[in-house]
């Protein structure tokens, strides 16, 4: 008896004496049993789940609900790394350009504050590696306003027909690739997609970048010619964007993990939310929801970054972020508001031309609020079938703007060249050109998730 119990006293010294270390290790793991945390979610779309994912899914237990908090996301974030760490010449040339940077670091870790623990709670939720809340580093710096030469947009990045195919509305007024709740529960759905399909997170991040196709034709050429079909072996077959993608995220996950070592701090972000969503009743003004809020209008379109007109439709399905102590402001100054909320409308062109100063008159306006309120470039015409904001007037000032409206506006115009021919036609962001022009439609296109989808970025 004496022998036993000097035995298992040994035995708890020394798993006390190794739990820091055990703790240090989780943190930095490579291991294959610990590669991915997949998603419980039930709104992924059909794929062929690997049998590696399914299988992985199946041994992992439930994270308890009981499991301490960190006080800090960027605690969170490294207590859930789970990506294998890459280690080579590409990694460290990217930890030395981020790290020698520290402005940069500094407005990027800024605007991350807000945005965070939200992104971080939907990863815990969904069982997935949380240092995939750092994505929008490579992304967009994390500025949901960022667009590409490819027309990718916001903080995740998607193109148009991307977006699409995970419900991210793209209409005049709204731009959920820009929302901050909708992108990221798309991002992180098609991220759970991939990794269902490759079995492999630094797969499934190079297919982000590079797309599902792509990535599946480097597999079958490796695979052919007997070659392993892991990211780096991989690596040579990629463009230049997609090869340095995962290095990217790795030095960027190596500096998080440990800013001191690189000379660098990191903002304080506190483990609770920084936002709360309200519920808008009716059409609103965004300057007048910003004053409500007591926020400027630039916090507020920090936080509701999908909307592209001066005026917030929508009906009830439409919600507004707003800081969690702005959120009570918002209530009480609305009570007592008493005025309208809106001073929008909308105006359809049924003539095959109106200039724009004929608007302005009519609506007793200046031509410059109506170019600014539709984007509308100086010296242009609109054209029959547009939908444009014009500002209320007597008839219109307790009538808000429709669903159906907002959905299918279309803003088109071409060249005002004084009453002379136009030879261009031009549809708006969100529009459509009208059938029964006479003039040549201009129209970009738009690649998918292809090598190079991105293209240059706006983001800082």
């Amino acid at each position: 008896m004496q022998s036993s119990s000097n035995t298992s006293a040994a035995l708890a010294a020394l798993l006390i004496a190794l739990a820091p270390v055990a703790g240090h290790a989780a943190d930095a793991v490579t291991s294959g049993a610990l590669l991915s945390l997949p998603a419980r979610s039930g709104n992924l779309l059909n794929t062929a789940d690997s049998a590696a994912a399914r299988a992985e899914r199946a041994a992992r237990p439930a994270l308890s609900e009981e499991a301490p908090r960190e006080t800090d996301v960027w605690g969170r974030i490294r207590t859930g790394y789970a990506i294998p760490d890459l280690d080579n010449s590409l990694v460290a040339k990217h930890v030395t350009w981020y790290s020698t940077r520290p402005d940069y670091i500094a407005r990027t870790t800024a605007r991350a504050s807000r945005y965070l623990f939200h992104v971080v709670n939907e990863l815990e939720k969904r069982g997935m590696p949380t240092e995939l809340a750092l994505l929008p580093f490579i992304e967009s710096a994390f500025n949901p306003q960022a667009l590409s030469s490819a027309n990718a947009a916001g903080m995740w990045q998607f193109v148009p027909g991307t977006g699409r195919d995970f419900n991210l509305k793209q209409n005049v007024f709204k731009d959920e690739r820009r929302g901050i709740v909708a992108s990221t529960d798309a991002a992180l759905t098609y991220l759970q997609r991939l990794y269902d399909m490759f079995g492999d997170w630094q797969l499934a991040l190079a297919a982000y970048n590079w797309g599902e196709g792509s990535v599946q034709r480097a597999i079958k050429r490796n695979q052919a010619l007997g070659k392993p079909t892991d990211f780096e072996s991989l690596a040579e077959l990629m463009p230049a964007e997609t090869r340095n993608y995962v290095p990217k995220l790795q030095a960027v996950k190596n500096i998080i993990a440990n800013p001191g070592q690189f000379g660098l701090s990191l903002p304080l972000i506190d483990n609770q939310p920084y936002f709360t969503a309200v519920d808008k009743t009716s059409d609103i003004d965004l300057t007048i929801a910003a004053q409500l809020a007591e926020l400027s209008v630039d916090e507020f379109k920090a936080l509701n970054p999908q909307f592209n007109r001066p005026v917030i439709t929508g009906g009830e399905k439409t919600k507004i972020l707003l800081p969690q102590e702005n959120a009570e402001k918002f209530h009480l100054n609305l009570a007592q508001w008493g005025r309208a909320l809106s001073t929008w409308t909308t105006h359809k062109i049924t003539g095959a031309r109106e200039r724009i100063e004929t608007l302005a008159s009519k609506f007793h306006t200046t031509p410059e609020v109506i170019r600014q309120a539709n984007n509308i470039p100086q010296k242009s015409m609109l054209v029959a079938g547009s939908t444009i904001l014009v500002p209320k007037i007597s008839s219109s000032l307790n009538v808000d703007i429709t669903s159906e409206v907002a959905d299918n506006a279309t803003v088109n115009y071409v060249a005002d060249r004084g009453g002379k021919r136009a030879s261009g036609y031009k549809a708006a962001k969100g529009g459509k050109a009208a059938d029964e022009a006479p003039v040549k439609l201009v129209k970009a296109r738009v690649p998918r998730h292809t090598a190079g989808r991105k293209g240059h970025r706006n983001d800082d």
